[in-house]
């Protein structure tokens, strides 16, 4: 059984429902109403964070689950959490500024390819 990379994923969908709670809350805030999308800086910045995260998610969740299904689940969990922190710094440094997203982005982005190549190798071993 997989538990720990079943909690990574409750805790990456988790933190996804923070940000879409986070864009309502945006939008009250600065008055920006819907079908807008644009309007407000601090809007903006938010619906960015949201989407972002959301345009990650198909790429981590599947690299998560290829890499604890082949390598391990304790593994992939471990990798899994430190996503979900460069997420939450992506969320921080780009709530402030668009210029503070940076370390987020590299520490979630290199946790996702970390699962995606150990995942592609582990594979790649089993076809040969």
């Amino acid at each position: 059984m997989h538990h720990l990379t079943a909690l990574v994923t409750l805790l990456a969908i988790a933190f996804y429902f923070f940000t879409a709670v986070n864009v309502s809350r945006s939008r009250t805030k600065t008055g920006v109403k819907v079908p807008a999308m644009s309007g407000h800086p601090d809007f903006e910045r938010a619906f960015r964070i949201q989407m972002n995260t959301l345009e990650w998610m198909p790429i981590f969740l599947p690299a998560l689950w290829l890499f604890a299904i082949y390598i391990s689940d304790a593994i992939a969990a471990s990798i899994g959490v430190v996503w979900i922190i460069g997420r939450i710094a992506y969320f921080v440094g780009y709530s402030k500024a668009a210029a503070k997203r940076s370390l987020g982005f590299a520490i979630q982005s290199l946790a996702a390819m970390a699962l995606w190549a150990g995942a592609l190798g582990a594979v790649a071993l089993r076809l040969v």
